[in-house]
Formats: structure tokens, C-alpha cells, sequence
């Protein structure tokens, strides 16, 4: 059977119990034995059963559509606008409509993992019906619950004003990346390993030769942003080696990268090795690297244990390594491309959105956290 052809009636056929069973089981409601429930759930999934969306919403008074909380900072960046299209279309999937929430009320500017203007209402993922049409919300408030079956808030950060009225609006909450916050936890997460990343992001660099790297961190109090700060202080004491930590604003451009990078390796020319945070900001770090002669490369840079904090014996034509913590188009198209974490937005976006189907599906429990891969991209840059 096809997933258009399965029915209650077949799922209930083949489990040996009454279609009001499999219902009820399917959704999680009735009184329904633990290992009856499991049982009819295996037997939907083995027969590839898929509830009809028009009659769930009937049964279930529902909106048929889910919301998504991006950070005010996020419009036109390459990492959230997939991440988006991702959501958008796993949700469409299973028949939910997205409804993108105007990032309003956030305080402090909000969390980014690169460059941008606050998002308008309709920003980055205009594509939030399956037609492609926008369907902004409101502040999020009470009557939120009114309008989606659930949310997805994604980078929540501990100060933006936002986050706490979704984390208590009554519907399912699946956040990406995990909350800080001293308020509600939401009903799901997807996480990454930052702390991972950014380790194998310095032990990559330390293996190519570099003694002295910089981490160019993200401010903030996303989980995100927090974890990239704390493995930085945390790497450089376990290694032994000295890691210069600059913080640089969530929206930063190529050109206040540049200016931090600049300002940095005329301070300290010793710094052999650049990893900048933001989504698309690598770029103003390369540009800093030629305006002060140093090529960009592993080249000849000393070969040396990397816990040997002897700094180079020339400045300023030794060679610099250049990384980034986000994977997008500047680092890919970069002249030379730059070495990059590919946290796979689109992916996660889905998962994001899976999580949240499974949970309003009763497939998966309250409470669940699924955890998503990256990958370390190197490129001539390192």
C-alpha cells in the first residue's frame, strides 16, 4: 500500500483492534494500553500510514499551520533564510502552513550568526504557504495558540522579550538550539554540538601549523554564541595555547570584521590563525589579512608542535589561516575559500520542523531532544 491508499481501517485490520483504537492511539488520547499504542504505531509506520490532514484539523479544532521565530537579525542571511525553506517545506509535508512571527520586542538587538537589518514581518522566509504567500503574525501573545498548532523558535536568546510569552502560548514549542532562559522549557529541541565544531575548527587550524589563533566569538546569550566563547577559553587552557578571543557584534559585516581583524594583528602580529564566527563576515577577514601583506594559506607557516607559543621571527608576510564557524556563499566563493562548519540550515530546518510534527502527531513524546550533524568543510583558506 501507498501512503495515499493506507487507512485507519487498514492500519486497524492488520493490528487486530477497532479503528477507534488506532485513533486514539495515533494521537495520543483514550485509554490506550502502552504497548497497544506501540503496537498500532509500528504497524502505521510499517504500512506508511499518513493521517488526513483535513480531517485531523476537523478532529482536532486546528489552525493547520505552525509558527516560526527567527532572530530580528536574520533577514538576507544565507544560514536562516535555508533554514527556513527547510521548515517550510517539512511542515508543508505533513499540511501545516508556516506563519513567520514578526520579530517584535526584542531587546538588545536580537541574535544572528551573521550580517543583517532587523527582520520585517515578512523576512527571510517569504515562502510560508504552500502558494508562497506571507502570513505574518502579530506580537506574540495569547491568541497566538489561536492561530497555530505549534511553534518553532529557532536560536532563542535569553534577552529577547519574546521568547518567554512563546515558550508559555499553550501550543507545542520545539526550539532549535537549546534555551538559556530562566523560563519554561520549551516542549522539544534540536541541537548541535557547537562546542565541537569550534573544537575541531582550532585543532584543524593547530594541525596546520598555526601556534597563535584568534576566535573573532559572537556577543550575545544564545546557546549558540555562549558555547562558542566558553570552548574558545576552554580549548586555549587545555592545550596550552594561547587563543586571542575577540567578541564581535551577532549582525557583524565583512567590514567590522575587517576592522576587529585589523586592529588585532596590528596589536598582536603573532596571530597566525583567524576563525570568524558570523555567517558571511570571513570575508572582511581576508580582506584585512592583504591589506596588512599577509597571504592567506597554510604556506610556510612553521611546522613546529602546536603547543610551542615561540611566536614567528618575521612579521607581517607570514602566512595567515582563515576559518569560519558558518558555511555559506562568502565562504565558498571566497578567493581562496574559506575553510567552514556546514551546519546544513535546510536540514536542520527540516528537523526543526519534524520534531514539532512528531510531537503534534503523538509520534514522539514531550521532552524529546534530537541532535543534528555538521560537517568541517576544508578549503585553500587553511
Amino acid at each position: 500500500m501507498t501512503s495515499r491508499t493506507v487507512t485507519l481501517l487498514d492500519v486497524a485490520r492488520a493490528a487486530g483492534v477497532s479503528k477507534s483504537t488506532v485513533s486514539d492511539a495515533l494521537q495520543g488520547s483514550g485509554r490506550v494500553a502502552a504497548a497497544t499504542r506501540d503496537r498500532v504505531r509500528a504497524v502505521a509506520e510499517e504500512l506508511g500510514y499518513r493521517p488526513n490532514s483535513a480531517a485531523r484539523r476537523l478532529r482536532r479544532s486546528s489552525t493547520g499551520a505552525i509558527g516560526l521565530h527567527l532572530p530580528r537579525t536574520a533577514t538576507r542571511l544565507d544560514y536562516y533564510m535555508n533554514l527556513a525553506f527547510g521548515a517550510v517545506e517539512r511542515a508543508q509535508e505533513e499540511g501545516f502552513d508556516v506563519m513567520l512571527l514578526a520579530p517584535t520586542g526584542i531587546a538588545g538587538g536580537g541574535d544572528s550568526r551573521g550580517p543583517g537589518d532587523s527582520a520585517g514581518p515578512t523576512s527571510p522566509a517569504s515562502p510560508t504557504s504552500p502558494a508562497g504567500t506571507p502570513s505574518p503574525a502579530g506580537p506574540p501573545s495569547g491568541p497566538i495558540a489561536s492561530r497555530v498548532d505549534g511553534l518553532l523558535v529557532i536560536d532563542p536568546e535569553v534577552d529577547d522579550s519574546a521568547v518567554p510569552g512563546l515558550l508559555d502560548a499553550g501550543v507545542p514549542v520545539v526550539t532549535g538550539e537549546r534555551y538559556l532562559g530562566p523560563t519554561a522549557a520549551p516542549t522539544g529541541a534540536v541541537i548541535c554540538d557547537n562546542a565541537a565544531s569550534l573544537t575541531a575548527l582550532l585543532d584543524h587550524v593547530t594541525e596546520r601549523g598555526a601556534r597563535h589563533p584568534a576566535v573573532l566569538a559572537p556577543a550575545g546569550t544564545s546557546a549558540w554564541a555562549t558555547a562558542l566563547r566558553a570552548t574558545a577559553d576552554s580549548w586555549a587552557r587545555e592545550r596550552g595555547v594561547a587563543v586571542a578571543l575577540r567578541t564581535v557584534p551577532f549582525a557583524a559585516t565583512p567590514g567590522e570584521a575587517e576592522e576587529t581583524t585589523l586592529a588585532l594583528l596590528r596589536t598582536d602580529p603573532s596571530v597566525d590563525a583567524v576563525i570568524c564566527a558570523p555567517d558571511g563576515a570571513a570575508p572582511g577577514v581576508l580582506r584585512a589579512a592583504a591589506t596588512l601583506g599577509r597571504p592567506v594559506g597554510p604556506g610556510s607557516l612553521p611546522t613546529a608542535a602546536p603547543h610551542a607559543r615561540t611566536a614567528p621571527a618575521t612579521y607581517p608576510r607570514t602566512p595567515l589561516l582563515v576559518a569560519s564557524c558558518v558555511d555559506g556563499t562568502a565562504t565558498r566563493s571566497a578567493e581562496p575559500p574559506v575553510t567552514a562548519v556546514d551546519l546544513r540550515p535546510a536540514a536542520y530546518g527540516r528537523a526543526c520542523a519534524e520534531l514539532l510534527c512528531d510531537i503534534l502527531a503523538g509520534r514522539t513524546t514531550p521532552d524529546t531532544v534530537r541532535r543534528h550533524a555538521w560537517a568541517l568543510e576544508t578549503r585553500a583558506s587553511t
